[in-house]
C-alpha cells in the first residue's frame, strides 16, 4: 500500500521508550494494535457502559462494540486519504481504555472524588494504562507502544497545552498525562498526526450514528421525532421515497446507514480539500499546521449539533437515564472512600503499590486506578458485597472494621 507523504510511516517511527527488536512480520503500528487488543483493559470494555448500563440489554452498544465501530471507521477514512490505517486503528482501539464503569457518569463521579488529588481524565488514564498499569511483559510495565501511538492517545482531540489547547486543559495537566510526558515528550502544544485526527473524528461519527440507533431501540424517542431534524429527517424521507411501505426495522436501518454515510463522506471530502490546498509533505507539517485537518464541514457540523442537542435532552438526560445515573453515581461515591479508608480491601496484586504509597495523593491515585478499571457489573457486585444491597448504604463490612486503620501519611 502506497502512503501519502504526510502519513506516519512505520519505518520512520520515533520508536519505543524501551528498545525492542523489530518484528519479522508486523510493522511497529500493527504490533501496537495487537498489544492493545490483547490487553486486559481492552477486554474489560465489553462490560463497560456506552450510554445504557451494560446489563440493561444485549442489543445496546458497550464501550467495546463502540470501540470496534470507531476502529472500522478510522481504517476506512485513513485508507481513502493515504494515511496509515494501522496507526489510525491502534489509536481508535485505545481511545476509550481509560473510561470508568458507567460511562461519563462514572467519570464525572470519580473526577469529583479525585479533585483534591489531581483530578481524573479518561484520556490521560488511557495513557496511564498503556504505560504503567498493564503488567504482563518481563522487560517493562505497560504495552511499550510507539511514540506515535502514545501521541495519538494523548492528543487525538487536539493540543493540550499552548494557544491551541482545549479549554479544559488550560490549567494544570492531568497528572497521568503529565507523568508520561515528563518521561517522554509528546509535544503537547502541537496537533497530533492526521491518523490520530482520523481516530478522533471516527469517534464522533460512530457515537452520532449508534446513539440514534440505541435511543430508538430503547423507546426514548421514535422515528417520527427524527423527521424534523437535519440529516435524519432527509434520510428517512429518502428511504420512504425509494422503499414505500418498508418494514419498520429495515426502514430504520436504511435511514441511519445514510446518516452514517453522509458523515463519513463529508469528513473525507473536507480532508481531501484541505490536504490538496495545504500540500503537506510530512507528518511534521501536519502537526505544525495549527489547525485540525480532519473534521466535518461547517454546515454538517451545525446540523450534527442540532442532533446532539436532541439526544442530550431526549436520551442522555431522559428521566429513566437520570435515575440510573444517580444510582451508579452512588456506587462510585460509596466504593472510593471505602477503599481510601481500607486499602487492604483491594486485591492482593495491588498490595505492593499500596505499600509503596507515601502520601494520601499517591494512595488516591492507586484507588482511582482500581475503581476506574472496574466493569459495570463488577462495580455493582462489589458495592453490594462491601456496602450492602441498598445503593448508598453506609455499612463497613466486619472484616474491614476489624482490619488495621487507614495509614497515617503525616511526616
Amino acid at each position: 500500500m502506497t502512503l501519502a507523504p504526510y502519513a506516519c510511516l512505520p519505518e520512520r517511527s520515533r520508536g519505543r521508550l524501551h528498545a525492542e527488536g523489530m518484528s519479522s512480520f508486523r510493522s511497529p503500528f500493527q504490533r501496537d494494535r495487537d498489544r492493545i487488543i490483547h490487553s486486559s483493559a481492552f477486554r474489560r470494555l465489553k462490560h463497560k457502559t456506552q450510554v445504557f448500563v451494560e446489563h440493561e440489554g444485549d442489543y445496546y452498544r458497550t464501550r467495546l462494540t463502540h470501540t470496534i465501530e470507531v476502529a472500522q471507521v478510522a481504517r476506512t477514512i485513513a485508507g481513502v486519504l493515504g494515511l496509515n490505517p494501522d496507526l489510525a486503528e491502534a489509536i481508535a482501539l485505545a481511545h476509550d481504555l481509560g473510561h470508568t464503569p458507567f460511562g461519563h457518569t462514572g467519570e464525572d463521579a470519580l473526577g469529583a472524588l479525585m479533585a483534591p488529588y489531581g483530578g481524573f481524565d479518561h484520556n490521560a488514564q488511557a495513557l496511564r494504562i498503556v504505560t504503567r498499569l498493564e503488567r504482563h511483559y518481563a522487560d517493562f510495565d505497560g504495552l511499550n507502544l510507539t511514540w506515535e501511538s502514545l501521541e495519538g492517545i494523548a492528543k487525538h482531540n487536539g493540543p493540550v497545552i499552548g494557544p491551541n489547547a482545549e479549554e479544559k486543559h488550560a490549567g494544570s495537566l492531568p497528572y497521568a498525562l503529565a507523568e508520561v510526558n515528563a518521561e517522554w515528550d509528546l509535544e503537547l502544544a502541537t496537533h497530533a498526526s492526521a491518523e490520530a485526527q482520523v481516530a478522533a473524528i471516527s469517534d464522533d461519527v460512530a457515537y452520532s450514528h449508534h446513539d440514534l440507533h440505541d435511543g430508538l431501540r430503547s423507546g426514548l424517542f421514535t422515528e417520527a421525532d427524527l423527521m424534523d431534524l437535519p440529516v435524519t429527517g432527509p434520510a428517512f424521507a429518502e428511504v420512504d421515497r425509494l422503499y414505500p411501505g418498508l418494514d419498520p426495522m429495515r426502514r430504520r436501518h436504511e435511514a441511519l446507514r445514510r446518516v452514517f454515510g453522509r458523515m463519513v463522506e463529508d469528513v473525507i471530502s473536507v480532508a481531501q480539500g484541505r490536504l490538496d490546498a495545504a500540500k503537506p509533505q510530512s507528518v511534521e507539517e501536519i502537526r505544525a499546521m495549527g489547525r485540525t485537518i480532519i473534521r466535518f464541514s461547517k454546515p454538517l457540523y451545525q446540523e450534527l449539533k442540532a442532533i446532539r442537542g436532541f439526544l442530550f435532552t431526549r436520551m442522555y438526560r431522559a428521566p429513566s437515564v437520570m435515575v440510573e445515573r444517580a444510582r451508579v453515581t452512588a456506587v462510585v461515591n460509596g466504593l472510593f472512600p471505602l477503599y481510601m479508608l481500607h486499602p487492604e480491601l483491594l486485591p492482593q496484586e495491588w498490595r505492593s503499590d499500596i505499600d509503596a504509597a507515601r502520601s494520601e495523593v499517591e494512595l488516591a491515585r492507586i484507588v482511582a486506578d482500581y475503581v476506574s478499571g472496574m466493569t459495570d457489573r463488577f462495580a455493582l457486585a462489589e458495592h453490594a458485597r462491601l456496602l450492602g444491597s441498598g445503593v448508598g448504604a453506609d455499612v463497613i463490612p466486619p472484616s474491614a472494621a476489624q482490619a488495621s486503620p487507614s495509614r497515617d501519611f503525616s511526616p
